[in-house]
């Protein structure tokens, strides 16, 4: 069996919260990869989970899947560069479930591309994929935890900034920027009981970066790199927003949390 392939028991650990049950959960590119494997986590937490996305098949297949779950997750349909859209999701999950309680901004794209290559419309375009939806999206959510006097919101990061990674500089850009908008949220919103908090993860081994970037030897370079020689797994990053989500972490806010297995080179 090869490095890359050994079980990770940390990862495979079920810890309940029960601080979690019933909480109203909104989870932005939850159909495919990491934001998959977030709502799984949280249903499975006995929360009320509903998830974004454009990926129409992949996000009804997942419904589907989980349609057993004490509380079935809810799939909406949503482009999150339309902020129109956006904005109407959100109100229709407060008409169905209520206010929201969790916020996690997962959803983002890692397309490579060369400085050379980068238009002013194709800088706008990433920027509006990879870092303003997540600002309107704890925009829209904020009311309602004001309200309540609590709530947590979830962006997620990349290390990829961290180790300056080639042919990713516009998304680097976002996401660096991401840590700035979690600290200024925090800052902004801590008054009123809201949590704001950032996931960063490392080279995390989901389907579509198997597919497009992770080769063996791109795997090996990974590993290598990693102070664990275990690859990383989405439900890796769900248990780091599940306890980030909980009362286990109350007093949690404006900080940045790896998940990287000890990644120190590029």
């Amino acid at each position: 069996m090869t490095a890359s392939l050994k079980p990770n028991p940390a990862a495979m650990e079920q810890v309940v919260y029960p601080s979690l049950h019933g909480k109203r959960v909104v989870i932005t590119g939850g159909a495919t990869g990491i934001g998959a494997g977030l709502v799984s986590a949280f249903a499975a937490q006995g929360a009320q989970v509903f998830f974004m996305d454009i990926a129409n098949a992949e996000g009804q297949a997942l419904e589907s899947a989980l349609q057993h779950s004490a509380r079935p997750p809810h799939f909406l349909h949503c482009d999150l560069l339309d902020l129109d859209a956006l904005a109407a999701s959100f109100i229709t999950i407060e008409r169905i479930a209520g206010t929201v309680d969790i916020l996690i901004n997962n959803a983002a794209n890692d397309d490579r591309h060369a400085v050379g290559d980068v238009s002013p419309a194709y800088w706008d375009e990433r920027m509006a994929v990879n870092l303003r939806h997540q600002f309107f999206c704890a925009q829209a959510v904020t009311p309602g935890m004001q309200q309540n006097g609590q709530g947590v919101i979830l962006n997620l990061g990349s290390i990829s900034w961290h180790l300056a990674l080639p042919n990713l500089t516009l998304y680097m850009t976002a996401k660096a920027a991401i840590e700035g908008l979690t600290r200024g949220l925090a800052r902004d919103l801590g008054a009123h009981g809201i949590r704001v908090n950032c996931i960063i993860p490392g080279a995390v081994r989901t389907p579509r970066q198997m597919r497009l970037w992770h080769t063996p030897e791109e795997e090996a370079k990974i590993l290598a790199a990693q102070c664990l020689q275990q690859r990383v797994e989405p439900q890796d990053i769900a248990a780091m927003a599940l306890f980030l989500s909980s009362d286990s972490a109350a007093k949690c806010s404006g900080r940045d949390y790896f998940v990287d297995a000890g990644w120190y080179g590029a």
